[in-house]
């Protein structure tokens, strides 16, 4: 399985180059270094463990501050940028429509490429940035600003984004009310994997992902571990309790669903056959992805269902 040292020679290498369209320059290896893995248009700033972190927030049009709102976190890959991550997984017309909150953060620099250190810290982890921490800080920091239901906190992910999205339901469960993970996968959490109430999570997957293939390699662990892991700690039985295949879109999507289990709440996996490395739009699937996202995020809140 992946360690953090292996994760980061990996990330460096391989996983670069379908990324690059996500990527900016970057001048400095100082991991450190803030400034060179930020200059995001528009940014608010909170100063975290002495770094300035950047992140991005879009307000419903009819924002009114007497009424609590939802949150949606939106995390960029490995080598992102949050302002290129809002143009490429954009959900602000849904957050207009819907009437939640839209936060899209800035990973910190490693060797000069904004990542997310999706683990604990370690003697096998490369990266010291304290990403758990500063999300519980970014909550605190969001709803000292907004008026935000702090009962409907929800992540997703794109690749590295995902996995930063399992570490939070993992270690910062109290504060997550549901997940999703689009093209990411899981790292090796179940050892310390502690979420203290059930988890509802949302997958989507390509199976011709050749940066985190779906069935895993000695690298990296695969969709099917996650599924089996949530669905065991969810109690939502080993088999779907629905099915479905979409067949609008130029792959067909394979569509599954787990429980209910505990406090209701359910896993929904989407399997795109034959579907890469990517934040998939509505003419690969047939519907829109982010529209999926919110739905499913939107049947639950801290407590399970609603």
């Amino acid at each position: 399985m992946m360690t953090y040292a292996k994760y980061y020679r990996f990330i460096k290498g391989a996983i670069i180059a379908p990324l690059l369209f996500l990527m900016l320059s970057c001048t400095t290896e100082n991991k450190n270094s803030e400034a060179e893995c930020g200059d995001n248009q528009n940014a608010l700033i909170l100063n975290h463990n002495g770094l300035s972190r950047e992140y991005l927030v879009h307000l419903p049009q009819d924002y009114n501050a007497s009424e609590a709102l939802p949150v949606v976190f939106n995390l960029h890959g490995y080598g992102g940028y949050a302002m290129d991550h809002l143009a490429y997984a954009d959900m602000r017309s849904l957050a207009d429509r819907e009437g939640f909150i839209l936060i899209y953060p800035q990973g910190s620099c490693l060797d000069g490429n904004p990542h997310w250190n999706s683990f604990l810290s370690g003697p096998d982890n490369k990266s010291d940035a304290e990403d758990i921490d500063f999300f519980s800080a970014l909550i605190d920091e969001i709803s000292s600003a907004y008026n935000v239901d702090l009962d409907r906190v929800y992540f997703c992910g794109y690749s590295n984004g995902g996995m930063m999205s399992y570490a939070l339901a993992c270690a910062l469960s109290e504060r997550v009310a549901a997940m999703g993970s689009i093209s990411g996968t899981m790292l090796d959490w179940p050892e310390v994997c502690a979420p203290i109430h059930p988890i509802p999570v949302i997958i989507f997957h390509g199976t011709n992902d050749e940066v985190l293939p779906y069935e895993g390699n000695s690298e990296w662990s695969s969709v099917p571990y996650a599924v089996n892991y949530w669905t065991e700690f969810n109690e939502l039985g080993a088999t779907p309790s629905q099915t479905q295949t979409f067949s609008g879109g130029s792959r067909p999507v394979e569509y599954e669903t787990y429980g209910p289990g505990l406090n209701q709440v359910s896993l929904d996996l989407y399997r795109v056959i034959q579907g890469e490395h990517n934040w998939f739009d509505t003419s690969t699937l047939g519907f829109g992805m982010n529209e999926a996202l919110w739905d499913f995020f939107n049947r639950y809140d801290i407590n399970g269902l609603r």
